[in-house]
């Protein structure tokens, strides 16, 4: 059997193992894709075989949430979940387990009510977004000025505005790559901050997800030095279509708002690392990283539990060959991605000395779903070498994607500073449902895509520590915020 058709076979029969549908092949001019068959290739097979066949990524991210739970970062449980980190590296036997001390932000979600009071009663579900000030003691209330989306917000005149509260209402599209979050996401992110300059008293946005769930989607949000700090909450998706209809009757709704969160100053956290120590270049590293931080709603699962399982179950496999890859494989589980990727910041600086040692990194930060596209940040004059390096991945249903990567919040600090990166695209068609909710809990989970995203990491670490192939200069520089 030629190699182009057992890799069609072969995704097709993964395909079915993990749930996705398949289509009939048809024909193409395109050249067809022949795989590598080196020694090195043949052995990144092996090492996604054993993922596949694991419980390990599923283990590992059901201890986290059992046995830590929810792990804000500046709380007594994000020490929690770094002890516990450091606990599991060691048993799983890596050849070095440390930690950094990071400088996180530390704020309390204290409570968040409100409730349309006039003309019709309703209570809404809502959240405090992340580093929101409090509300008065006594609430808000205010009349509701709506706007599709952060663009009208910037464009609408002072006199809509002030003394009410803005209720952004963008809602945010579905989509495998999460493309609309990040359409949507400036509301959350800088919301506060436009409608504090025109004057509005507090403001109240439609979650930024993708569910119909009666559930109210944190994530972080930001103030700006010389504007009003004022109190930021988002409210859930049904609540949101309840407000829209009560405004085609009555332009004139009031909102009560009471939000009791705090900022309280700054605490440490730590970025644990783990490494598997190269054979013949140890001093060269291939990361592989993910956050261990997580919101305080739910049990962190897939964001990022998931990521942290990912990239340490990939690594430990590798650590057990018999031989180790020729680069070091270093494992990196940031602290405070979520409160500004503080975690990947801290680690860019305290690394500065050896980046130029950082031969390519990459995050897995995007759920539980299955990877199905590789994309790089390499050296243009090589990538169609490295694409041709990784073809083995292709038999795991992973596409052969393009040179644009980000690499993942954290990691997409590195292009910038010279570093090459890989995007290990995951499904994340209903990512957004559960993501920053109480919903982000294991049922999400599937062991057998989780597993297969392991698969992915684990070939993709080891083909990049034995890689001969030069990936300077980066040829794009993209930061995730």
């Amino acid at each position: 059997m030629k190699n182009y058709q057992r890799a069609s076979l072969v995704g097709a029969i993964f395909a079915a193992l993990i749930g996705c549908q398949t289509t009939s092949p048809t024909k193409s001019t395109a050249p067809q894709l022949v795989i590598n068959d080196s020694d090195d290739a043949k052995i990144s097979q092996q090492l996604a075989k054993q993922a596949l066949s694991s419980r390990l990524s599923y283990d590992i991210v059901e201890s986290l949430t059992v046995e830590v739970g929810p792990r804000l970062a500046g709380t007594d449980k994000d020490i929690v979940a770094v002890d516990w980190a450091m606990e599991k590296l060691w048993l799983l036997g890596f050849d070095k387990v440390y930690k950094e001390s990071v400088q996180v932000p530390a704020w309390s979600r204290g409570s968040a009510h409100a409730s349309i009071v006039a003309p019709y009663e309703q209570p809404l579900v809502v959240t405090a977004l992340g580093g929101s000030v409090a509300t008065p003691v006594n609430g808000i209330q205010a009349l509701i000025v709506r706007f599709d989306s952060l663009e009208e917000l910037s464009n609408a005149s002072p006199g809509r505005i002030e003394g009410k509260v803005v209720f952004i209402d963008h809602k945010t599209e579905r989509h495998i790559t999460g493309k609309g979050y990040g359409e949507s996401v400036g509301g959350r992110s800088r919301g506060a901050i436009v409608a504090a300059q025109k004057g509005a008293v507090a403001i109240v946005i439609r979650s930024i997800g993708t569910d119909h769930d009666r559930m109210a989607h944190t994530g972080m949000m930001r103030y700006e030095e010389g504007t009003p700090k004022i109190p930021a909450a988002a409210m859930s998706n049904p609540d949101a279509d309840l407000i829209n209809a009560m405004l085609k009757r009555d332009p004139n709704i009031t909102l009560s708002l009471n939000m009791t969160s705090e900022n309280l100053g700054i605490a440490t956290s730590y970025n644990v690392i783990a490494e598997v120590t190269g054979s013949s270049k140890p001093d060269e590293i291939v990361l592989i990283g993910a956050h261990l931080d997580s919101w305080d709603e739910g049990t962190g699962a897939i964001d990022d539990g998931a990521g942290v399982a990912i990239v340490t179950t990939a690594a430990k496999l590798i650590q057990d060959l018999p031989q180790k890859p020729a680069r070091t494989i270093r494992v990196v589980l940031y602290a405070a991605e979520e409160v500004g990727l503080v975690g990947g910041k801290a680690y860019a600086a305290q690394h500065a000395d050896e980046l130029d040692k950082h031969y390519i990194a990459a995050e897995s930060d995007f759920g539980a779903g299955p990877v199905y596209k590789i994309d790089f940040n390499v050296n243009a004059a090589t990538f169609e070498q490295v694409k041709q390096e990784h073809s083995a991945m292709t038999l795991n249903g992973v596409e052969l994607g393009n040179n644009e990567a980000s690499g993942g919040p954290d990691v997409s600090i590195l292009p910038a500073l010279g570093v090459p990166v890989a995007s290990l695209n995951q499904d994340g068609t209903d990512y957004f449902d559960y993501h920053h909710t109480p919903n982000d809990t294991l049922d999400k989970i599937d062991p057998k895509k989780l597993a297969q995203s392991a698969a992915a990491y684990a070939q993709f670490a080891y083909m990049m520590a034995q890689s001969e192939i030069d990936l300077r200069p980066v040829t794009q520089q993209k930061e995730q915020h």
